[in-house]
């Protein structure tokens, strides 16, 4: 998957159209269409016949039917998946596609027509009579201008061949309607789309006319800091280490410290921190507590840990529903004792809340041996909680009765409709928060009230965010791609400033989609989703980020950061959208993986271009190391 070259990208035409035609067929011959006119002379009706001999004699393979069939095009199927055999085979020479609306139960189709917007009824592709697929992002369509073909995944891996590049146009043109219409509900007019995205993010739904020129500039001035000449990087996964986890791995919490750790149902898995990953030190903190009445974390597994007081102790969530992840405390351990010494409970106005998530206040407080607040997140709350009192004192540990309540410093409550699914910390404490209906937002450290910039969301939920160091740069998860947002813009007095410090105004650079190709989003499996998308790991100023990873089934996948953020890159030449890259490289694992991340950068060594990938699954846990080849272009 991803590393390995299968024929998945071959030009179709180059050698599965004479696989198929065999030499005693008929030869098919272009469709001239001509007129003779009465006036016409002997010597002209020669050269016409002269012309159709040397038509014939050319033996052109177009099918008889390709100009008089409503939409025509080639189907072709994968199959042999990533083995040495694989190829693509013709399914049908000539057949059609048409989209049709399902309306529901009944199932009853009717043609693309104007008439949209009927309730539950959704727009589907339909080909012949082998495919018949509901347009999505789950279909993983990927486009290639240059070969008149697009590829897409439905119960297996399909492309399409158009006759024309008008052909090939007018279906893109369709299904960037339907797939509009079947996300956000409204026919994919221009006054629909404004409504959906407004006239400040214009570029989003008109790519074409975005301006790139930050994305342009940022590549600019991070290889002018780097002071070397380019490079072409040949870049090479090494295993390093592999170890059993001791029972059934939860999370994974990395140190930028001496020590990294696996939170599993036994309790917390120690590992040392090496340049070439982790490894683990035989040392297992068990759940304990000095309470009477015992910990709850006895009986319930955490399935969130956060590193606080410089890594010295971990906050831990539990759901306090089967299936949710909403919480009401938190417990504190202490990791050199192995003592859950408190256990906190969220209450807000003398009334017992939830939070879903929790994180530290800026990328890198887990460091601070000081740190006594961290960030709340609930489906429509933001805040700070303070494990100090009001007064400003460490409130006690309580041996019995209630559990002390956190003091809840700053924050709002809205009073609906933002669905909060996600959020992270920049380097100067600015917030990210992503939600469920594909809207990320960007609070500064100061007022998390009013968001200072919203992105509009493309359809998918966001299920995860990152945000890079310096705030420039917004990482989102869903389901079936990852988006990646530019921050930047330039204030009226000329000024480059984040969205997180200001209204970005009307010249918002379209976002970067992150995805994979349909062969290995086939090979992953329609039940397995992307989850916990990430930068890699810098806690300073004037680093940056050099590659993203995010986790699907049993895959590991990494992109280049710099090869991403290119707009020359060879993925976004001709294409048609929103540009979306597939160069990457992945991890396969012999399990479904928790979690994937980069250590910090400090674990980086000289001829690595980045610090140690941890991959986490259930039984196991392994480091994995970046080996470069550095080639001058």
């Amino acid at each position: 998957m991803g590393t390995y070259r299968s024929r998945e990208g071959q030009d179709l035409s180059s050698d599965t159209d004479s696989e198929y035609q065999s030499e005693e067929e008929e030869p098919i011959y272009d469709y001239v269409e001509r007129q003779e006119t009465p006036q016409a002379t002997s010597s002209s009706k020669k050269t016409m016949d002269e012309i159709d001999s040397k038509l014939k004699s050319l033996k052109l393979k177009y099918p008889p039917n390709s100009q008089t069939t409503i939409n025509p095009v080639k189907l072709y199927l994968h199959i042999g998946g990533s083995t040495p055999n694989a190829k693509w085979v013709l399914s049908d020479k000539l057949t059609s596609y048409k989209f049709i609306k399902n309306n529901g139960p009944d199932d009853s189709d009717s043609d693309h027509d104007e008439s949209r917007g009927d309730g539950d009824s959704s727009w589907v592709l339909k080909v012949g009579s082998r495919v018949k697929a509901r347009v999505s992002t789950e279909m993983q369509l990927k486009m290639f201008s240059d070969q008149r073909r697009v590829d897409f995944v439905n119960n297996g891996v399909w492309a399409l061949k158009f006759f024309s590049d008008d052909e090939y146009r007018k279906f893109v043109s369709l299904f960037q309607d339907c797939l509009f219409e079947n996300v956000h509900g409204l026919s994919a007019t221009e006054e629909n789309k404004l409504k959906i995205y407004s006239k400040d993010f214009i570029g989003w739904f008109k790519p074409e006319i975005a301006d790139d020129s930050m994305w342009e500039d940022a590549v600019e001035e991070e290889d002018s800091k780097s002071g070397e000449q380019p490079v072409r990087v040949d870049q090479d996964l090494l295993e390093e280490f592999e170890e059993a986890a001791n029972g059934d791995v939860q999370s994974l919490s990395l140190g930028a410290l001496d020590n990294s750790f696996l939170v599993n149902d036994l309790g917390v898995q120690v590992f040392r921190n090496y340049s070439k990953g982790i490894h683990g030190k035989g040392i297992c903190v068990k759940f304990d507590s000095n309470r009477s009445g015992g910990s709850s974390l006895e009986r319930s597994t955490p399935k969130k840990a956060m590193l606080m007081k410089a890594e010295t102790n971990m906050m831990l969530t539990s759901p306090f529903k089967e299936g949710k992840p909403h919480s009401t405390g938190i417990k504190q351990l202490d990791i050199d004792t192995g003592k859950i010494v408190t256990e906190w409970r969220f209450e807000k106005d003398g009334t017992d809340i939830t939070m879903r998530d929790i994180t530290n206040d800026t990328k890198g407080s887990q460091l601070d041996p000081s740190e006594s607040t961290f960030l709340g997140l609930d489906d429509n709350r933001l805040c700070q909680w303070d494990m100090r009192d009001k007064r400003g004192i460490v409130q006690d540990i309580v041996k019995g009765g209630d559990s002390p309540v956190l003091n809840w410093t700053q924050g709002h409550q809205f009073s609906r409709g933002t669905n909060f699914q996600c959020f992270a910390s920049a380097g100067d404490g600015s917030i990210v928060v992503g939600s469920r209906d594909g809207k990320i937002r960007l609070y500064s450290r100061t007022s998390m009230r009013q968001a200072k910039t919203a992105f509009p969301g493309l359809g998918s939920p966001i299920t995860h965010v990152d945000v890079t160091y310096d705030g420039k740069w917004v990482l989102g998860t869903t389901d079936t791609y990852l988006i990646l947002i530019c921050t930047l813009f330039t204030d009226k007095d000329g000024k480059t400033k984040t969205g997180f410090s200001g209204r970005m105004g009307n010249k918002i650079p379209a976002p970067r989609l992150l995805k994979l190709t349909p062969l290995d989003s086939h090979m992953a499996g329609a039940s397995n989703k992307f989850h916990g998308g990430h930068f890699s790991w810098v806690t300073e100023n004037g680093k940056q980020e050099r590659h993203l990873v995010a986790t699907v089934g049993k895959f590991s996948v990494i992109w280049d950061f710099q090869r991403v953020k290119n707009s020359a890159h060879d993925c976004y030449r001709n294409q048609q959208g929103l540009k979306s890259c597939y160069c990457y490289k992945t991890v396969l694992k012999d399990e479904s993986i928790v979690e994937s991340r980069f250590m910090h950068d400090k674990y980086a060594v000289s001829d690595s271009p980045e610090a140690p990938l941890v991959v986490a699954t259930p039984m196991k846990v392994s480091s994995i190391s970046l080996s470069v080849k550095r080639l001058r272009g």
